[in-house]
């Protein structure tokens, strides 16, 4: 498949979101669990969110990654118990749009890890999949995921 690789400056984004780790396989139980604790908490404090549910991968271990799980909001949201204040930093970052099944996302990852460093850049390790659409209302066909990787 072909990404179309984009390279852009960014502005930090706050967020609201969940820190915790987990096995790739529970992914989506945690994930869907604390989706539904952020949108409980949100309609409770009355913001929408202001833009597509992410996962923040802060490590690559398949047995205990490390996630933040969340939604961008317009502004700094404080939290409550295990939901938190977060942002998405500032700076420069690389993205694509993957157009298909969750379990066919290496190749979009591949493709940025070849283009990154082909480009002069370095990954700062941390790498963000945006959900465009409901995996529960959409054919794994047509799931659309934004992956951003910012760099150092």
């Amino acid at each position: 498949m072909e990404y179309e690789i984009i390279l852009e400056e960014k502005t930090a984004q706050p967020t609201i979101a969940i820190r915790t780790r987990t096995a790739v396989q529970n992914l989506p139980q945690v994930l869907g669990k604390a989706y539904d604790d952020i949108m409980k908490y949100l309609m409770e404090i009355g913001v929408q969110p202001a833009g597509a549910p992410y996962v923040a991968y802060l490590n690559m271990d398949m047995q205990d990654l490390d996630i933040e799980i969340g939604f961008p909001v317009g502004q700094a949201t404080a939290g409550k118990d295990h939901i938190q204040a977060s942002e998405i930093p500032a700076g420069k970052q690389v993205s694509c749009l993957h157009t298909g099944p969750y379990s066919t996302l290496e190749s979009a990852y591949d493709a940025m890890m070849e283009w990154v460093p082909a480009h002069g850049y370095t990954p700062t390790g941390v790498s963000y999949e945006f959900y465009l659409n409901d995996p529960e209302q959409t054919p794994e066909s047509e799931l659309l995921t934004k992956i951003v990787f910012p760099l150092k």
